[in-house]
């Protein structure tokens, strides 16, 4: 299963580049691809010459994950409920939810870890080398990026990604969640609309920088 996933996969890149789509910025059409490459497959399997899929809607999140996101971590931040992912290494990966840490099943190469850094790198406009052995970033989405280069890193890059998750759009979301009280959110709205200068503090992950 897994080399027909890696052959569909290569198919849908091939089609990538013939309809000229950019896979970072289009992952619609990516599915589309994908889908289009698994109905032909399925119709060669009719004839035997390959096998049919068992579940041909997971291959295709499979190979949109591969192609336009960032293969076997997009699952992760897709999922609303994680917070945090970090590779300590590649046999360790971690999420956290709920401020809980807790390691995951997933297990990687070194390889792997190399082309994800890469291809998050890619997206960003920065580069990790020796002159500059570490690097902060912004993923896609407004996730945070950090990668420390391996070598340095006890022979494999570590990486970490904090997850833009906001769970509050307004100061009236705030009171709904407890966050604030009615009469401190009258205060804080009256605040900025006077363009009173406001100080912004809290601790890590406390949602510093969306809520200013």
């Amino acid at each position: 299963m897994e080399s027909s996933t890696s052959a569909l996969a290569d198919r849908v890149r091939d089609l990538v580049r013939q309809r000229r789509i950019d896979p970072r910025t289009d992952a619609e059409s990516v599915r589309l691809a994908a889908l289009d490459a698994i109905a032909e497959h399925e119709s060669r399997s009719l004839t035997g010459a390959v096998r049919s899929l068992d579940e041909p809607e997971v291959v295709v999140g499979q190979i949109v994950a591969d192609v336009s996101g960032f293969g076997p971590l997009q699952a992760f931040l897709d999922d609303e409920s994680v917070e945090e992912v970090w590779i300590n290494e590649p046999s360790r990966v971690f999420v956290a939810r709920n401020g809980r840490h807790e390691l995951t099943s997933l297990i990687l190469t070194v390889e792997q870890v190399r082309e994800l850094v890469e291809r998050m790198l890619s997206t960003s406009g920065r580069r990790l080398d020796i002159s500059q052995p570490f690097v902060d970033a912004m993923l896609p989405g407004g996730h945070r990026l950090h990668v420390v280069l391996d070598g340095i890193a006890r022979g494999f890059a570590a990486v970490n990604i904090r997850k833009f998750v906001a769970k509050a759009h307004s100061v009236g979301d705030l009171v709904a969640l407890g966050t604030l009280d009615p009469q401190s959110a009258t205060f804080l709205d009256a605040s900025v609309r006077a363009g009173l200068n406001i100080v912004v503090s809290g601790g890590t992950q406390a949602g510093k920088p969306t809520n200013s």
